[in-house]
């Protein structure tokens, strides 16, 4: 399956008070891989994959200035679905893993079939 690598800087914004990243940092940059992921299969539907469920392993601290590389690429896809597997490397160390279900969704809201056409891009090799 397709992947993506989003390299980010951590941000000021990004840390609580003791410095480390706040745990909502990196839900935001698995997003933002996401929708790279996305747009690199050429899919214009960024905005119709509310999330379901989210997992995420806290397994080492990044900081203020830290330079890391989120890696994501789909998991699973099923009829509605897609979930993700993403993790944060500083230095080629792993430092937060997690996956993130989307529902595809239709102009109600309600869950829809997964577009045959990023199903199928889904499918294919990496990315090059």
């Amino acid at each position: 399956m397709p992947s993506h690598r989003e390299p980010v800087r951590v941000e000021f914004v990004d840390t609580d008070a003791g410095g480390r990243i706040h745990h909502t940092a990196a839900l935001r940059w698995a997003e933002r891989a996401e929708h790279q992921l996305l747009r690199a299969l050429g899919s214009p539907e960024l905005t119709r994959f509310p999330r379901r469920r989210i997992e995420v392993d806290f397994v080492g601290p990044l900081h203020f200035g830290d330079e890391v590389v989120v890696e994501i690429a789909a998991s699973a896809v099923g009829r509605t679905s897609i979930t993700y597997a993403w993790r944060v490397l500083k230095d080629g160390v792993s430092c937060i893993e997690g996956s993130t279900t989307c529902v595809h969704v239709d102009d109600d809201g309600l869950p829809c079939a997964v577009p045959a056409e990023l199903r199928a891009a889904l499918a294919d090799g990496p990315l090059s």
